[in-house]
């Protein structure tokens, strides 16, 4: 029963530890767009044009980015309730 107790801890520490990773990793990517979507318009206002295609390609990057951060916490938590069993 101890061996049990002591595994079923482990794993709730891990899935709290990936998910306030994640939720860190979220926020930082969200303050990161955000600092560099202004960043952008600024620029677009000044310079016009060919920066909004730049525009287009950053928000496809971020988009990317935050869909691969979501997977990879999904895989980590599946792994680590799996690691349960």
């Amino acid at each position: 029963m101890t061996v049990t107790d002591t595994g079923s801890s482990i794993v709730v520490i891990v899935v709290v530890v990936v998910v306030a990773a994640a939720a860190a990793a979220v926020e930082v990517v969200v303050i990161v767009v955000v600092v560099v979507v202004v960043v952008l318009v600024v620029i677009a206002i000044v310079v016009e044009v060919e920066v909004v295609a730049a525009i287009v390609v950053v928000v496809v990057a971020v988009v990317v980015v935050v869909v691969v951060v979501v997977v990879v916490v999904v895989v980590l938590v599946v792994a680590a309730l799996s690691f349960k069993v």
